[in-house]
């Protein structure tokens, strides 16, 4: 018999886990805007999803503190519970002070999505960050490379957001100008626009919510961004001064 997995939230990244999951938990799912039929899991209640061995967190990370509040009275000793937000730092500080001490904390970042995971997710990347039990994380981590076939690195919260203040953090600022700039061009392209472009569809349809957990929540990505912009308008200036002389 499986264990059981209970999931809150079930939008798009819900789903995607719930379906490379289900071989090895029996899952269920508790997301107030989801209608029974949507996927392959049972919808259920917030306090029977809660319940669970296994919790995670597939929520917004701007109502990862009202969530941690609505099931720490549920939650089950010694339960592991995992959120997958694209920031680190934050929802461990968050999980840490609204969880009871009674259960393990991981932090997950899965480095890939619907779009970019949709022919599966062997392969793919993903950070496991320990929060509360050095242990479970190791586990968590095992799994993840053994079972899912993942490509693990195992990392602090504060060095995930380091990087992914980078990483993220100018994918995504540069894809919103870029789409705020449409229609682009799609005759005479050449390959690296392209290759621009395929990165701009990956993170075409995230949320509002996720483009502000990478910008706003990273307590890094301010300094990315400050040093983009510097350099963007070094550029043109230089540019500027060329053309006027």
């Amino acid at each position: 018999m499986k264990p059981r997995l209970g999931l809150i939230g079930y939008g798009a990244f819900g789903r995607l886990t719930a379906r490379h999951l289900s071989p090895w938990f029996d899952i269920i799912a508790h997301d107030p805007a989801a209608e029974a039929g949507e996927g392959t899991v049972v919808l259920t209640d917030l306090a029977t999803a809660a319940a669970c061995r296994v919790v995670i967190l597939a929520v917004p990370v701007e109502a990862l503190a009202e969530t941690c509040d609505a099931i720490s009275t549920h939650l089950t000793p010694g339960a592991l519970v995992l959120d997958v937000g694209s920031v680190k730092v934050l929802p461990g500080r968050v999980m840490t002070e609204r969880l009871p001490a009674r259960v393990r904390l991981v932090g997950l970042h899965p480095l890939f999505g619907p779009q970019s995971a949709r022919d599966g997710v062997a392969g793919h990347r993903i950070a496991v960050c320990p929060v509360r039990d050095d242990r479970a994380a190791r586990r968590v981590a095992a799994f993840c490379r053994s079972a899912l076939k993942l490509r693990v690195f195992r990392v602090s919260a504060e060095d995930h957001d380091r990087e992914a203040a980078v990483v993220q953090g100018l994918t995504h600022l540069i894809a919103r100008v870029l789409l705020a700039m449409e229609p682009l061009p799609t005759r005479m392209t050449t390959t690296s626009f392209e290759r621009i472009m395929q990165a701009v569809e990956m993170v075409r349809h995230d949320s509002p919510a996720v483009f502000r957990a990478i910008e706003r929540d990273n307590p890094f990505s301010a300094e990315v961004r400050d040093r983009f912009f510097a350099l963007a308008d070094q550029a043109r200036a230089e540019l500027d001064h060329r053309s006027g002389e």
